[in-house]
Parts: C-alpha cells; sequence; structure tokens
C-alpha cells in the first residue's frame, strides 16, 4: 500500500512559514505511512516535511480508539458519523414534538366538539307534559 519510506530530498522554506493545514485522510496516511515496517516516524516526518509530534499524536489516537473498541466490543465510527447521527436523532426529536402538539391539540379540539355535542341534545324547555300539568 505505501511503499515509499526513504527521504528523497530535502525541502528548504524561506520567508514567514503559515501553518500547514493537513485533512484526516492525508493525517491518516502519514501515521498509516509510519507504521510500516522499516519505517519510522523520524523518517516519515523528515521525507513530507511535518512535525514528528503530529505522527506521535495520530498513532495515539489511533491506538485510543482501537483499544477502546476492543474494550467495549464495539465499532469505531468517524467524529463526521456521530454528528450526522446526532444531527437526525435532533430531527427526529423536534418531529416527534410537533406530533405530540398536533395529537394535544386534536384531543381538546375533540373534547370541546363532544361538549357542545352534549350541549346541543339537552332540552332547553321541559316537556310538554310538565307544561300542562301545572
Amino acid at each position: 500500500m505505501f511503499k515509499e519510506c526513504l527521504v528523497h530530498g530535502i525541502e528548504v522554506l524561506t520567508g514567514e512559514q503559515k501553518r500547514r493545514r493537513y485533512t484526516a485522510e492525508g493525517k491518516s496516511r502519514f501515521v498509516a505511512l509510519s507504521m510500516q515496517p522499516g519505517c519510522s516516524v523520524s523518517l516519515v516526518a523528515q521525507q513530507y516535511g511535518i512535525t514528528p509530534s503530529l505522527l506521535f499524536k495520530g498513532k495515539r489516537l489511533m491506538n485510543d480508539a482501537g483499544q477502546f473498541a476492543i474494550a467495549a466490543g464495539d465499532k469505531v465510527v468517524s467524529v463526521s458519523e456521530v454528528k450526522a447521527l446526532e444531527k437526525k436523532v435532533k430531527q427526529r426529536e423536534q418531529m416527534l414534538g410537533r406530533k405530540t402538539m398536533e395529537a394535544e391539540i386534536l384531543r381538546d379540539a375533540l373534547e370541546i366538539a363532544q361538549s357542545k355535542k352534549l350541549i346541543s341534545r339537552m332540552p332547553l324547555l321541559p316537556p310538554d307534559d310538565i307544561r300542562s300539568s301545572e
């Protein structure tokens, strides 16, 4: 997979150096490369012009996540997957809240309608036979 490990040249940086940003894929590639047989963190760091601490931190995070998953018996998932699932849960909770409010409104409307139905069935005047006996 990753066969490169030898330093092919030296990069000379001149002028003001801004902080480099690496994608998650790039970081994981560097870490995986440093874990290959015959490669070391120092060699990979020199070859790609990155600090060894970035690779050590990446290795530690990969090991910690793997050990945690093994101890828990779970699958390791990315942070983006967790965030996407949390977003879905939040949407479902909002939908549930709206549906709960709709059900309460409908229940109240049904009670009002039933009470009006009972009122409309009540006689306004006493029956004729009661009035005629008086």
